[in-house]
């Protein structure tokens, strides 16, 4: 990691021409959709960018091992959780993002800036006034909810996109809400997140995967012959873990020795537990806890479908623009049951890498189950395509087509 304060320094041979400033407050090693997307992003042309983000545990080596020049503006340890916090970081990002980039400007004289999500974007504004730079703004979701309910935040965050020269969003979702919300004549670009393998460090050949599966399974006393259902996400009521649950007992009694692991934690995992002992199936409904990115290859081998049935949520701020953890079980070559709705549709396509269905139909969703369960065949071609699917990239270079 090169600190703001060795500006002087010689530029690295590796990165000597680069012109894009790709700005984020959250970036690897940190682990989080948005820093992962944004990661990708920057391997996909190493000797073109820099990168501003904000500090976190374990940067200082992470960084020594890129590609690329990685700058941070720091927070202070007791910052990083509580209150304090949570009211200070959105100010120190705005300012410091706007100190630093044109402080690195006139090292680098870079002329795009990639924004990496919609937060804090004010210092993006003014940084389009300030430098001769064209810039480009990624959305994910709720960055976009999070400026549509001020009116004053809306209408500054409409004219951010409006002098954008182009908008990234990472689903189709996100996009058409974006037109739908904000209707800008600013090009709009889809550009989904993909798998980056290293992020699956345990896993090295099919032999290690077969290890893996072998293990997590051991691990909750499950036979080998039973399938296995797995949830990865936060135990929050909208992402519908409990309908999940609510047909564990079914397929047992259709004859489905069934097995359902959830990784994740959230306020409703006291609520889902109760659910799993009333219907007497807490024996097969194993709760994993919080499980790191690293250690997620082990619970997908050991799984023989991937389920997340999603309802649309109520909460303002609240926004599924991509499903990620659909694209993993993809990778995987595991087969999805989800909800036919959101970002999702990005990722699963009906009866080709995993079934599609209304959540709120009981029925539907218990066929859905049935039939995967029961059909080892199925299971497996729509693995098999699913790990063609998640193979599909689109690089951000696209975005300059004008340049070559």
């Amino acid at each position: 990691m090169e600190h703001i304060s060795q500006l002087t320094a010689e530029i690295r041979d590796k990165a000597a021409y680069p012109d894009i400033l790709v700005i984020s407050r959250i970036f690897l090693p940190k682990e989080a959709v948005i820093g992962e997307y944004i990661y990708d992003r920057c391997l996909q042309d190493p000797e073109r960018v820099i990168v501003l983000a904000a500090s976190c545990s374990g940067d200082k080596v992470f960084d020594e091992g890129q590609q690329f020049p990685v700058y941070r503006w720091y927070y202070p340890r007791f910052w990083r959780s509580g209150c304090i916090g949570s009211i200070l970081k959105p100010w120190v990002n705005i300012v410091c993002s706007f100190v630093l980039a044109i402080k690195l400007y006139f090292r680098y004289h870079y002329r795009y800036i990639e924004w990496g999500h919609g937060y804090d974007f004010p210092s993006l504004l003014l940084l389009s006034y300030f430098l001769p730079i064209r810039f480009f703004i990624y959305l994910h979701g709720n960055d976009l909810l999070s400026t549509l309910h001020n009116p004053v935040l809306r209408s500054l965050f409409k004219l951010t996109l409006k002098r954008a020269e182009g908008i990234v969003c990472n689903s189709s979702y996100t996009q058409d809400y974006l037109r739908t919300a904000l209707r800008l004549d600013t090009p709009t670009h889809v550009i989904n997140p993909v798998i980056r393998p290293e992020k699956f460090a345990n896993v090295a050949s099919l032999s290690s995967l077969d290890d893996l599966r072998v293990r997590v399974r051991q691990t909750y006393n499950i036979p080998e012959r039973a399938i296995v259902i797995l949830s990865v996400g936060r135990l929050v009521k909208h992402k519908g873990f409990d309908l999940v649950i609510d047909n564990i007992p079914l397929l047992m009694t259709f004859g489905v020795d069934v097995h359902y692991i959830l990784c994740g934690q959230g306020s409703s995992e006291s609520e889902l537990k109760s659910l799993a002992h009333r219907l007497r199936v807490d024996k097969r409904v194993h709760f994993a806890g919080y499980v790191p990115e690293r250690e997620l290859a082990g619970y997908y081998a050991a799984c023989d479908i991937f389920a997340m049935l999603t309802l649309l949520d109520t909460k303002p701020n609240i926004m599924e623009g991509f499903g990620m953890v659909y694209l993993e079980a993809s990778y995987f070559g595991k087969p999805v049951i989800t909800s036919r709705l959101g970002g999702v549709l990005d990722t699963v396509q009906h009866e080709e890498n995993g079934i599609l269905v209304n959540p709120n139909s009981g029925y539907e969703v218990f066929q859905a189950f049935n039939r995967l369960c029961k059909d080892q065949q199925l299971r497996e071609q729509l693995g098999r395509k699913g790990k063609e699917l998640a193979k599909r990239k689109t690089l951000h270079r696209s975005l300059y087509k004008s340049d070559l």
